[in-house]
C-alpha cells in the first residue's frame, strides 16, 4: 500500500453524520443477507450489514419450537457446511427426511425415498430461527463486517462510481455494490425501479407444530386437497420421549378457509389437521397457537441493476409449496459470492457487466422451479370435472416412471 493510500485512510474524527466507505453494502440481515456476508468472511472487502432487528429465538426456547421451518437441500446444507455453519446448529433439532410422500385427492401417490436415488437424505428440517441465529452469531464475530442494527435505510442513490445508502439515523454508507436481501416486499427493489409482478394466491400458509401419536420416522407428508395443499414436515422433536413426534404443519389455503382453520380451538385444530391427514400419525397436539401468513408469487425479470443486486425473497417470492424458497436464496449466496470473489482487484463490485453473469447463471433455475410449483399448484387446485381421476393417474403414474421421479427428486435436491 503506497503511503499516499493509507494516508488517504487514516482515521478521521467526524461527527456521526459523516459517509462511511464499504465495497459491498448487504441490506437486510436475515438468512440469504448474514449467509452472504459469512460467505466472505476470508476476502479483505469491507462490508455493512444493515438490518432492523437481529433475528431472535422462539419465546420459551428450547422447549418452545419455531413454526417457520424450512426444508434445507442437501446443496444448500453444503453452502452452510462451507460458511462454518452447518456443524453449529443444534444436533438434537436437525432432522433428516428420508422419505417424502405426496398424495393427490383421488387416491393418487407418489414416493419420494432417499434410499432409491443413493442420498442419506432429501433434506433437513430446520428452524428458521435456528439458522438465523447461528449466522448472525458468525456475522457479529467477523472481522471485516459493520453492523447497523437496528437500522432503517431512508434513501439509496446511485452514480457513476458508487451507491449511497442513507439511514434514518442520519448515517450515510458509501459503497461499490448494495445487495438487496430484504424480502419479498424489498425496499432496494422498490427504490432502484426494478419491476416485479406480483401474483397473490389469496392463500394463507397456515402454520403449526403439533406432538403426534405415532413417529414419523423421517417421512415427510403432502397432501394436494380440494381444499388446499397440507404439508406435514417431521421434526426432530429434542427430548428422548418425544424423538420422531413431532411435527410442523402448513397448510396453503384459501383465504376464507385459512382463517377459519385460525379461528378454531386447539382441540377443533388437531383433530381437523389429523383427519385432513389421513390420520398418519395417530392423534395430534398442538404445541403453540397457529399463525397465518399471505401467500403470493413474486416475478422479478431484472435482478441486477448498476450498483444493484437482489437476493432471496427479494429477486423471487415463490409459493412455500415445498419450502424450498430458502434454497434458491442459498444458491444465489453461493453465485453472487462467487462472482464477487472471483473478480479481479481493478475490477468494480458494481459494475453491471460483471453482476450480469449473476443474473445469468440464476435465472433459468428460478423460472423452471416457479413455474414447476405454480403448475403443480395450478394442476391440483383445478375444480374442473374429469381432472381429479386424471390427475391422480398422473401421480401414480410417475410414481412408475423411475428416471423422471429420480431427476424430480434429484432437481429438487441439488438446488
Amino acid at each position: 500500500m503506497s503511503h499516499h493510500h493509507a494516508h488517504r485512510h487514516a482515521p478521521k474524527i467526524e461527527p456521526p453524520s459523516h459517509a462511511t466507505d464499504f465495497d459491498l453494502i448487504i441490506v437486510g440481515g436475515g438468512l440469504t443477507g448474514s449467509a452472504l456476508a459469512v460467505s466472505l468472511a476470508d476476502t479483505s472487502l469491507r462490508i455493512a450489514l444493515v438490518d432492523a432487528r437481529a433475528p431472535s429465538r422462539p419465546q420459551g426456547w428450547p422447549a418452545q419450537w419455531d413454526n417457520r421451518v424450512y426444508a434445507i437441500s442437501p446443496g444448500s446444507a453444503d453452502l452452510l457446511a462451507h460458511i462454518g455453519c452447518w456443524p453449529h446448529l443444534t444436533p438434537d433439532r436437525l432432522q433428516r427426511v428420508e422419505q417424502m410422500v405426496v398424495s393427490g385427492d383421488a387416491g393418487g401417490v407418489i414416493n419420494f425415498s432417499a434410499f432409491d436415488i443413493g442420498t442419506e437424505e432429501l433434506a433437513w428440517i430446520v428452524e428458521s430461527s435456528e439458522m438465523a441465529c447461528e449466522l448472525w452469531t458468525s456475522v457479529s464475530r467477523q472481522r471485516n463486517v459493520t453492523c447497523f442494527c437496528p437500522a432503517e435505510p431512508r434513501s439509496l442513490q446511485v452514480n457513476a462510481d458508487q451507491a449511497l445508502l442513507s439511514l434514518t439515523s442520519g448515517q450515510t454508507l458509501r459503497g461499490k455494490l448494495i445487495v438487496g436481501a430484504d424480502g419479498r416486499d424489498s425496499w432496494v427493489r422498490t427504490q432502484m425501479g426494478l419491476s416485479s409482478q406480483h401474483d397473490p394466491y389469496n392463500e394463507l400458509g397456515v402454520v403449526a407444530n403439533f406432538r403426534t401419536e405415532l413417529p414419523h420416522f423421517g417421512t415427510a407428508y403432502q397432501w394436494f386437497r380440494a381444499d388446499g395443499v397440507l404439508a406435514y414436515l417431521p421434526l426432530a422433536g429434542g427430548a428422548t420421549q418425544d424423538q420422531g413426534k413431532m411435527i410442523s404443519m402448513v397448510w396453503s389455503a384459501p383465504e376464507a378457509f385459512a382463517n377459519e382453520l385460525l379461528n378454531l380451538s386447539a382441540e377443533d385444530l388437531a383433530y381437523r389437521v389429523a383427519n385432513a391427514g389421513e390420520n398418519k400419525l395417530g392423534r395430534l397436539a398442538l404445541m403453540a397457537p397457529a399463525v397465518g401468513f399471505p401467500l403470493k408469487l413474486v416475478r422479478v425479470p431484472q435482478v441486477v441493476a448498476p450498483r444493484v443486486a437482489l437476493i432471496g425473497d427479494a429477486a423471487h417470492g415463490i409459493h412455500p409449496l415445498t419450502g424450498h424458497g430458502v434454497n434458491l436464496g442459498f444458491q444465489d449466496v453461493r453465485v453472487l459470492a462467487d462472482v464477487i470473489r472471483t473478480a479481479r482487484p481493478v475490477d468494480d463490485l458494481g459494475d453491471v457487466r460483471l453482476l450480469s453473469r449473476y443474473q445469468r447463471a440464476r435465472r433459468e433455475e428460478v423460472v423452471v422451479l416457479q413455474s414447476m410449483t405454480d403448475a403443480m399448484r395450478k394442476l391440483f387446485a383445478s375444480k374442473a370435472p374429469g381432472l381429479s381421476p386424471l390427475r391422480n393417474l398422473g401421480l401414480s403414474f410417475t410414481d412408475k416412471l423411475t428416471p423422471i421421479k429420480s431427476m424430480l427428486i434429484r432437481y429438487a435436491l441439488e438446488r
